[in-house]
């Protein structure tokens, strides 16, 4: 495949799962990083931040089991031109919808998508073999319940098609769209409201193991990219001081669970308990002794935000992202605004990176969510 689109996949896992320089770490080798964009703008206005939140559609990707506390129906669809400090042809869709059954629980479906553009592939003598599309696509569905009054439990299964560069010629290998599957694992508790200063609150705490499954192959060859595995963790406290205004602070943590050393990428199942051990992250290529050790503490992401309602019509968000320079060096500053009207809701977010020349700069999403049944 060329040299343009080597590149550009590069910078996308470089982006969604962690620094290339972490390549004998926990993220290096990871294919199908799409799946860890979050999708909706709600919470990416908060910090990326919405496991203990899970209070709409978007849980099917932030923690299904958020699903067992809601009843309706409602549907949802993303729209982010993905990366546009870096690339005019990128863009990001995410369609979600979810269903409740009294006495079964709350359904979902979701769909992923991530268009990489348009490409020209050439053969190891640099001859023109023709153009080619590539993209990220994955579809799932959810299921969340409630144990109890307080606590629930959801899973949620999808479909991975990664469609990179099908039938380019590297070596003797011709590759191919890679397919794998994947499976999630969640729980959230929410109080009962009780009052905090004299204010009705009502706290939740959530998790969500998700993208558990088999690696992806891209060719014939026995080469094979873990998909990434990864627990997300956190909290949220839901303040209502009166019948106009109400404000959410939540909080993200979020652990990669990829182990990769140079006899290659553990299968999840090890890789779930392995990864919780300190990494060594080499500064400078051409200096094998230039090494970083990472620990497990500096592994974990850190989102949070708040957002304030007015009257349950009108949202203003505001967050922080950050990941440790050594474990690929994520950090910005999230806005949003949302607005709600009849079955009709609305919500964008904006990035502002705090690293100089970053492509999340500038980064917008829009989301459009339709609320069927209350």
């Amino acid at each position: 495949m060329n040299r343009s689109f080597r590149n550009r996949a590069v910078l996308v896992v470089a982006l969604f799962a962690g620094s290339v320089t972490t390549a004998f770490g926990q993220v290096g080798g990871a294919g199908v990083v799409f799946l860890k964009i979050e999708p909706d703008s709600r919470s990416a206005g908060m910090g990326n931040a919405g496991v203990a939140l899970a209070d709409n559609a978007s849980a099917n990707f932030w923690n299904p089991a958020g699903l067992g506390f809601q009843t309706g129906t409602e549907a949802g669809i993303t729209h982010s031109n993905w990366l546009p400090e870096f690339a005019s042809d990128l863009f990001y869709e995410y369609l979600v919808a979810k269903h409740h059954i009294p006495g079964v629980g709350t359904l979902g479906a979701h769909v992923t998508y991530l268009n990489l553009g348009t490409h020209e592939g050439r053969d190891e003598q640099n001859i023109p073999t023709g153009t080619f599309k590539s993209y990220d696509l994955a579809i799932g569905a959810s299921y969340g319940f409630k144990v109890s009054p307080n606590f629930a439990l959801g899973t949620s299964l999808r479909l991975i098609y990664s469609n990179l560069a099908p039938g380019q010629t590297i070596g003797n290998t011709t590759t191919k769209a890679g397919v794998s599957t994947a499976v999630d694992l969640a729980g959230l508790y929410r109080t009962n409201q009780f009052g905090l200063g004299g204010v009705p609150t009502t706290f939740s705490a959530g998790f969500n193991l998700a993208n558990m499954g088999p690696k992806i192959k891209y060719s014939d060859s026995d080469q094979a990219d873990p998909i990434p595995t990864n627990m997300r963790f956190g909290m949220a406290l839901g303040f209502d001081f009166d019948e106009y205004n109400a404000l959410n602070l939540v909080v993200d943590f979020n652990k990669d669970l990829i182990d990769v050393d140079s006899t290659g990428a553990k299968p999840f199942y090890q890789a779930i308990f392995s990864s919780w051990s300190p990494i060594t992250v080499n500064l400078n290529t051409s200096d094998p002794t230039d090494l970083e050790q990472v620990g497990v503490l500096r592994q974990i992401t850190v989102g949070g935000g708040l957002e304030y309602w007015y009257d349950r019509l009108l949202a203003l968000r505001g967050g922080f992202f950050y990941e440790d320079p050594y474990n690929g060096n994520r950090k910005f500053v999230t806005l949003g605004a949302g607005i709600r009207y009849n079955i009709i809701g609305v919500d964008f977010s904006y990035i502002l990176a705090l690293e100089e020349n970053s492509p999340l700069d500038n980064t917008l999403r829009f989301s459009l969510l339709l609320n069927f049944v209350g």
